[in-house]
């Protein structure tokens, strides 16, 4: 079914006697397959992605310095620099280290080590930029932590540190410029021409970021009550659990320095104005080098570049679409409706976020929601004289509201060990998407007007 309709319907578009130049109905045609296909999941995103560049090539759309203009945009080396740095912090032992440091500190009553935690996994986001990678890293201190509870599957501690970590995780990503999804939306949104420094996405999000750490606190435990509370007899064996065994080498004091630099120069680029993607590219392939020896050439060939092939070829669907007026039309007709609810900022943030959230329901991903509708939005708004990057931001965060595991490559992962059920998920999902609307509501009118946003 969805192999029909991800080749029918572009077929028919392309067929159809409609009165708009064929570059602009080929351009059409062959965006609606992208988008059908990234929606239904028909094949790997990358793949699909550089089909539709390749069609465009073919049937000469537009110029091939358009078509693939998404490789010459910084948004995709962030993603190579910032898996490169992620390599990097592994080597260094940081993800250990940080788990060490704070629940050493922060106590060892079950309340307790649920905040840590989480608070583990927001630091983890900012040196390890993928989702999966740091769930998988909180999923074993999680197993730790119920080894020392004595719960199994099915238990409350079980459930409720599993579906917390594997949401939380999932949205942290997107209030700091860290994932896939952030990334991308940030390069989107700068195709508006409107500059979005790392600095600035991380202030506008910080009420938020603060806000989701009490709630999924406070939700953790009043929904998932643990059968032990306290290990307080056994606080130098929870200790012991978390304490990392690895040494301070020359590999890892270099590996955590330069992660170190790395994580300075994102947060102050609105100072001196180096693009993001070129910091981490340029630290990453530093520390390539012979002479620096941090990361070798085992550590470049493991690097899954599926998410830069992806990135680039959405970015240059979008271009080609611009270049060849088709974006125009879709603005038109699928959200020219929008204009009256968009110019009053108290109403826009509530349309653009419960909009994302719901439209997020028929995209397989968060990759695809945004891959299919920020290029249009972007337009729309610059057409219509509203400001891009705050439509862009609350758009890029509605994305992080989820009720099911199918909308995340995070959530399918949670979901698949098999600690939490989907019915958790759901009510995670709701508390804390409506909380994170209080939160981005507020901030989008009385606080970033303060950041001159």
């Amino acid at each position: 079914m969805k192999t029909a309709a991800a080749f029918g319907i572009p077929l028919a578009i392309w067929l159809a006697p409609l009165p708009i130049d064929g570059a602009m109905q080929t351009a059409v045609a062959i965006s609606a397959f992208l988008i059908i296909a990234w929606m239904t999941e028909l094949m790997e995103y990358a793949v699909t992605g550089l089909m539709g560049l390749m069609l465009f090539w073919l049937f000469e759309v537009a110029e091939p310095q358009v078509v693939f203009s998404g490789f010459v945009n910084d948004t995709s080396w962030f993603l190579v620099g910032a898996m490169l740095i992620g390599a990097m912090a592994t080597k260094s032992g940081l993800p250990q280290r940080i788990g060490n440091f704070v629940i050493s500190r922060i106590g060892v009553t079950y309340s307790r080590i649920v905040l840590g935690l989480i608070i583990i996994d927001l630091l983890l986001t900012f040196v390890v930029p993928s989702g999966a990678a740091v769930l998988v890293i909180m999923a074993s201190l999680a197993l730790a932590v119920m080894k020392l509870f004595d719960a199994g599957k099915g238990s409350n501690i079980g459930r409720g540190l599993f579906v917390m970590l594997t949401y939380v995780t999932g949205i942290f990503n997107k209030m700091i410029i860290a994932g896939s999804a952030s990334i991308m939306a940030r390069g989107m949104i700068e195709q508006a021409g409107v500059t979005v420094s790392y600095g600035f996405w991380f202030a506008a999000f910080l009420p938020t970021i603060l806000v989701t750490v009490v709630a999924a606190w406070w939700f953790t435990l009043k929904m998932f009550p643990p059968e032990a509370s306290s290990l307080v007899d056994r606080s130098e064996q929870v200790k012991a659990h978390f304490r990392t065994t690895q040494p301070w080498t020359p590999l890892s004091v270099k590996s955590a320095l330069l992660c170190g630099v790395v994580l300075l120069l994102w947060m102050t680029d609105g100072l001196h104005g180096v693009s993001p993607a070129i910091i981490a590219f340029a630290v990453g392939l530093f520390a390539l080098l012979p002479f620096v020896d941090v990361l070798d050439e085992k550590d470049f060939r493991s690097i899954n570049l599926l998410p830069f092939f992806f990135t680039a070829a959405a970015i240059g669907m979008g271009e080609v679409l611009e270049t060849t007026g088709a974006l125009r039309i879709l603005t038109d007709n699928f959200i020219g409706g929008l204009e009256p609810w968009l110019a009053e900022r108290t109403l826009a943030t509530a349309v653009l976020y419960w909009g994302g959230f719901f439209y997020h329901f028929v995209t397989a991903s968060e990759l695809s929601m945004l891959a299919t509708s920020m290029p249009i939005l972007m337009e729309f708004s610059r057409a219509n004289g509203l400001d891009p990057l705050f439509i862009g931001l609350v758009w890029a965060f509605s994305s992080g509201g989820k009720l099911f595991a199918y909308q995340s490559a995070v959530l399918v992962l949670g979901y698949a060990y098999g600690y939490f059920r989907h019915t958790d998920l759901i009510k995670i999902g709701l508390f804390l998407t409506v909380v994170d609307f209080a939160v981005v509501w507020l901030s989008a009118v009385f606080y970033w007007p303060l950041l001159g946003l």
